[in-house]
């Protein structure tokens, strides 16, 4: 399921425009907004992409650690997981502390 970053509606994975508000979900999902703040931290050296131990073969294969540039945008492609792709991201810091 996709999330709306402006209006907060729930969508299902293959939406591309937000049905409330007309949102393009490329750019105002909350997964590629969450992206995009991770790319311009600077204290952010990688991008993890999180899946659950049951997902589904596509979440799998994807799930691992990227280079901030080339971490894939959520939904994943071809995901089948059956209440949409549940993939997210985590940071991989340089430095935890100041």
């Amino acid at each position: 399921m996709r999330t709306c970053a402006v209006c907060n509606t729930r969508t299902p994975d293959e939406t591309e425009r937000c049905p409330k508000c007309g949102a393009d979900l490329a750019v105002d999902s909350a997964a590629a907004r969450s992206l995009t703040k991770l790319r311009a931290n600077p204290r952010v050296r990688d991008i993890r992409l999180m899946v659950r131990a049951d997902a589904c073969p596509a979440c799998q294969a994807a799930a691992g650690t990227y280079l901030k540039p080339v971490a894939p945008a959520l939904p994943i492609a071809g995901c089948s997981c059956p209440n949409g792709c549940e993939a997210f991201y985590e940071p991989a810091l340089n430095e935890i502390y100041p």
